[in-house]
């Protein structure tokens, strides 16, 4: 049976950990501003599924999927430390876009990106999230709160993992639509400034992801 007060507690728990802005926050403000909102909605369902992937798996218990992504840890964190520094430095090294002041036409710029760069960014924004295992052991005392009298049934464990991942996809839905309507405010010297920033920001939860895998 669908528990109404569940979802809405659970939709709240992810709307606040999607909230802060981290590394994905970053990535997602980023290419909302050079790709349009199809590529930053596109990574925020990305970054709501694999929340949502985590989630599952903590609440169902799977002890052994657990046990091996938190014992491979290190390389996990190599890996996405490794991905972000790519991508942060590629966007503090990339050369100015010609694209005229006022933010050109969003419509066009996402049908130049086309389907298949719309899905590369899903597929890499749900692998960059895969690769925090840190994320199964939020979720892990997340459903331990919410069901403080034992296990969860298949049917609580599935009904928390749709608020999580609603209320996540909530914050990145109002996200990119505030950033897509302050681009066309911006000039590009001020666009280009903020996807420096971005890079460099990128580059430091990089340079850190590195770090805690050494």
């Amino acid at each position: 049976m669908f528990n109404t007060g569940l979802f809405l507690t659970a939709a709240g728990v992810g709307l606040a950990i999607a909230a802060p802005v981290g590394a994905m926050g970053m990535l997602c403000i980023r290419r909302t501003l050079t790709d349009g909102p199809r590529t930053g909605l596109a990574i925020g369902f990305g970054i709501a599924s694999g929340d949502a992937c985590y989630g599952l798996i903590a609440a169902l218990g799977l002890v052994g999927v657990s046990h091996f992504i938190l014992t491979h840890d290190r390389m996990l964190h190599l890996g996405a430390g490794l991905f972000l520094l790519y991508l942060g430095l590629r966007a503090v090294f990339q050369k100015a876009s010609s694209e005229p002041d006022g933010g050109g036409n969003a419509q066009a710029i996402d049908r130049k990106i086309g389907h298949a760069g719309t899905l590369r960014a899903y597929g890499g924004a749900l692998l960059l999230t895969l690769t925090n295992p840190q994320t199964i052991i939020m979720f892990a005392a997340l459903f331990a709160t919410l069901a403080p009298r034992g296990p969860f049934s298949a049917g609580a464990a599935l009904t928390t993992v749709a608020g999580v991942f609603c209320g996540s996809i909530a914050w990145w839905c109002v996200l990119v639509t505030a950033v897509s309507l302050a681009r066309h405010a911006l000039g590009s010297r001020v666009r280009l400034l903020i996807d420096r920033v971005a890079g460099l920001a990128l580059a430091a939860f990089g340079a850190i992801e590195i770090r805690r895998a050494l």
